[in-house]
């Protein structure tokens, strides 16, 4: 969980729960899994910073689990501030740069029903446009650590082309 194959006394360069969340995200969306070198002391005990850094995700996880655990390979990838996983129609959009009251998603080309914070189960509003997806009321902080997940569920299964956003949005000319 830092920068060695196993224990090493003068490392002291430990991931932090935000980028071992981000990085078992990652193995999700692709269809992998992630397995965390632990790296025990020569006398088997576990550094005090790999037991902080597990518990926080295990916290995460306790609440975030269904997002992660059996979950499809995603197509919509990431976008300035989240990263994304799927299970089925439902589209799990994990935030590690909290926007504030409001969020987007560009290019995502399959109408959604609903959106909640998975958290809390709270319901957030949807605004569906052509090329975006907008979520509004959400809290003005997160309201998890290391990342807030919201759960969109959708009509289909969740594609996005953010490349529509540049061919067909109308622009200004100079």
């Amino acid at each position: 969980m830092n920068g060695s194959w196993g224990y090493h006394a003068s490392d002291d360069d430990w991931k932090t729960p935000k980028q071992i969340v981000k990085n078992l995200i990652t193995c999700a969306r692709d269809g992998g899994n992630y397995l965390l070198n632990i790296g025990p002391r020569g006398d088997g005990s576990i550094p005090a910073e790999s037991v902080r850094t597990l518990e926080a995700v295990g916290a995460w996880m306790s609440k975030n689990g269904d997002a992660i655990y059996a979950s499809d390979v995603c197509q919509p990838r990431r976008s300035a501030y989240a990263m994304f996983t799927r299970k089925g129609r439902t589209l799990y959009m994990h935030v590690h740069a909290w926007p504030g009251d409001s969020a987007t998603i560009a290019g995502l080309l399959v109408p959604v029903k609903s959106a909640r914070l998975v958290a809390t189960g709270q319901p957030v509003q949807v605004q569906q446009e052509t090329l975006r997806v907008r979520l509004t009321g959400l809290p003005r902080q997160p309201i998890d650590s290391p990342m807030t997940t919201i759960a969109l569920e959708c009509e289909a299964e969740p594609k996005q082309d953010q490349l529509v956003v540049r061919t067909q949005r109308e622009r200004l000319h100079a």
